[in-house]
């Protein structure tokens, strides 16, 4: 069990900040130091980035179990 909890934690953790890179900058952060705020986007998201919100949240919700797992786990 331990070492499905640590694969799991490490595949997360590589897909939560793969998600987390392909989001677009909202501007205001870091993205607007390098050039990324002298574009204004009047629209709303896309469908595309609704689902990459979701799935990053998808992620996030299965890198906390594992954490709350494995550290139930090593705590035993």
């Amino acid at each position: 069990m331990k070492l499905f909890l640590q694969i799991l934690l490490i595949a997360s953790s590589l897909l939560l900040i793969g998600s987390v890179l392909l989001h677009k900058g909202r501007g205001g952060g870091l993205s607007s130091l390098f050039g990324g705020g002298m574009q204004s986007t009047l629209s709303g998201s896309s469908m595309a980035e609704k689902n990459l919100d979701r799935i990053t949240v998808l992620i996030g919700l299965v890198w906390l179990i594992g954490v709350i797992g494995l550290g139930l786990e090593l705590s035993l």
